[in-house]
């Protein structure tokens, strides 16, 4: 099944008219690209993450398990259980990161699937639940940690005082708070020369820049929209992918490209795949979808 992506509503985006839309769109998309379901048999997706092959990684939360769309255009099941995985993230090594919100943990998954706890707790207590992440050149992590109440918790209330963005460090011997000030940090990003990041605040309902610097704390807070997300994702020319109703595109500089409309109550997350990571991945509940774009994705 296939949709246009010129089937966007303009209710939604009122400062966009039909032409700006379509110029917009037409700067990133692929000509004459249209919107593919590739799967609907999911409860809830989310987290894509592309391997060096291409390959997409992403969570089907609900039903406990991480799948592959891979590049023959295969479906497969590489983990289950996978610790009710979330947010994905690969690093340099070819090693699966997955924000496992079953027990408020942070993994490393070996490709023989052999996982690692990272870690689990901040300052003793529980972490709220680690959601989604982005690796830095140099192996650190940057990971969002809001609090959404799961039924397969025990516990009813925020086990952290705040709801916080983390930096733990390559050497794992750092784990610091190094944004507080957020409503509920969500969707997370960095430029792949590790200079700046975006995290997005989606309980705040907006989207913001940071300087990365070289202790891994942040500065330089810059509001970069005035939406929030569930996920995000960068391409090579630095415009920013942001997600819920549909996929809503920005360029470096915050200004607003277009919308691809995605026939789903909600879009949570995005990403680049395919061997030349020319294939826009967007993960919406019960659905696994993907559209060609002219710019190849930054991972």
């Amino acid at each position: 099944m296939k949709y246009l992506v010129t089937l966007v509503s303009l209710l939604l985006f009122p400062s966009l008219t039909a032409l700006s839309q379509s110029e917009g769109l037409a700067l990133v998309i692929k000509p004459g690209a249209e919107l593919e379901k590739l799967s609907g048999d999911f409860q809830f997706t989310e987290g894509p993450a592309p391997d060096r092959q291409g390959n997409v990684y992403f969570t089907d939360q609900p039903n406990d398990r991480i799948m592959i769309w891979t590049t023959k255009g295969e479906l497969k099941t590489f983990m289950q259980p996978s610790g009710r995985s979330n947010g994905l993230f690969f690093d340099r090594q070819g090693f699966l990161w997955a924000c496992a919100d079953e027990k408020n943990e942070l993994w490393k998954i070996s490709p023989a699937k052999e996982v690692e706890v990272i870690l689990d707790d901040y300052n003793g207590a529980l972490l709220n639940g680690p959601n989604d992440l982005w690796i830095t050149p140099d192996g650190s992590v940057y990971f969002t940690d809001p609090f959404y109440r799961r039924t397969w918790w025990s516990h009813k209330e925020r086990p952290q005082d705040k709801q916080c963005v983390y930096f733990l460090s390559a050497d794992r011997k750092i784990l610091k708070r190094v944004a507080e000030d957020l409503t509920q940090p969500n969707g997370i990003i960095g430029t792949p020369d590790g200079k700046t990041l975006y995290v997005a605040d989606i309980g705040g309902k907006k989207t913001w820049s940071y300087s990365i610097n070289a202790d891994g704390s942040l500065s330089d807070k810059t509001l970069f929209c005035e939406m929030g997300s569930d996920g995000m994702t960068i391409d090579r020319k630095g415009n920013i992918y942001i997600t819920g109703k549909g996929v809503t595109i920005f360029d470096r500089t915050g200004k607003q490209l277009g919308n691809i409309a995605v026939p789903e109550n909600w879009t949570a997350n995005v990403c680049f795949g395919d061997k030349d990571r020319k294939s826009l991945y967007i993960t919406a509940s019960k659905g696994l979808y993907r559209i060609r774009t002219r710019i190849k994705g930054a991972y």
